[in-house]
């Protein structure tokens, strides 16, 4: 009998995939340290991100998109 894979979890509260397919991620650098940052670049930090088309078939094959 062969087993379904089973989605990460951990990596599903992480990122977001969206009705189109592509899947995004939240930026890192954002938690602390403001003080230090331009408001441009905290705002630039707000978006969210894509991976790279090689990470992202890994995210894929985690969360058990085909």
């Amino acid at each position: 009998m062969k087993t379904k894979m089973k989605t990460k979890k951990s990596l599903l509260r992480r990122v977001k995939v969206t009705g189109s397919g592509k899947i995004f991620h939240a930026s890192n650098f954002r938690r602390h340290l403001k003080r230090n940052k331009s408001q441009s670049q905290l705002r630039r930090l707000n978006k969210l991100k894509k991976f790279s088309k090689a990470f992202e078939a890994k995210v894929r094959d985690r969360l058990g998109i085909a």
